[in-house]
């Protein structure tokens, strides 16, 4: 039989404890509230778009072109810094290690807070990079997606894809330059289909969303398609680029 002070102790025990899981739920919930009213109206706003803009390109409420137009003019306009709260983007990156070849893929989700979107259409990452590293370059199947810069500054190329063979890919050049914070580029099936970043300073952070299926009847398989960029060049700027595999890809360009 337990001792009155055993019985005292215990429950005292009890109380501690209960008392230490209400503070810390208080504090939680107290931190959501914080950051619920730290998340400006013009940034649910504008991910809220985001989010309508993919549903309507998913369900072929708007022709993958507009889409990519209509998104980059919307990225342009994001407050980063707001952005860079919303993903949690210090303590995403804080102790991340960045790999020797290639991008590193970092996944998160967004508060559910009111206001913001309970469920999203698109899939969502951030890429991160050393100096000198590289998202391969490639192309999408079946594929929307959009990039924008958040920290760091790329070298940014994109192609049209003109002509798919079993063993290349007929490309042209149409974006070559510098992107820096704030910077955006969209993909799509019929335009800028595919892209290479390579990052020119150290620590390059890339956000990320890419919407599935966009093409209804589409007899590729949906996703990447790697190739080699550099390859024979034809008139009118036109490159026939070697289809190759990502392990051959990361070693060439990661």
């Amino acid at each position: 039989m337990d001792t009155p002070q055993e019985v005292t102790r215990r429950e005292f025990s009890r109380q501690s404890l209960a008392a230490l899981l209400t503070m810390t739920l208080l504090e939680t919930l107290g931190a959501a509230d914080v950051f619920a009213d730290s998340v400006k109206p013009v940034t649910k706003q504008w991910l809220t778009k985001v989010n309508e803009l993919s549903r309507d390109v998913k369900n072929q409420k708007l022709r993958q072109v507009e889409w990519q137009k209509q998104t980059e003019e919307l990225f342009k306009k994001v407050n980063l810094p707001d952005l860079l709260r919303l993903v949690d983007f210090d303590r995403l990156t804080k102790s991340v290690k960045l790999v020797d070849k290639g991008a590193r893929s970092l996944r998160f989700k967004f508060p559910q807070v009111d206001g913001l979107p309970k469920n999203y259409v698109f899939g969502r990452q951030i890429f991160a990079m050393k100096k000198g590293r590289s998202v391969i370059p490639h192309g999408h199947n079946n594929m929307a997606t959009a990039f924008l810069v958040l920290k760091g500054d790329l070298i940014g190329r994109h192609y049209d894809r003109l002509e798919d063979t079993k063993t290349h890919l007929l490309i042209k050049p149409t974006i070559n330059r510098k992107f820096v914070p704030g910077d955006c580029s969209t993909v799509s099936d019929y335009k800028d289909n595919i892209h290479w970043f390579k990052a020119a300073t150290e620590g390059a952070f890339l956000f990320n969303i890419h919407i599935l299926n966009v093409t209804p009847g589409s007899k590729r398989p949906t996703g990447r398609v790697y190739v080699d960029p550099n390859g024979e060049k034809l008139q009118g700027g036109r490159i026939r680029a070697k289809r190759i595999s990502y392990k051959e890809a990361k070693r060439l360009f990661g």
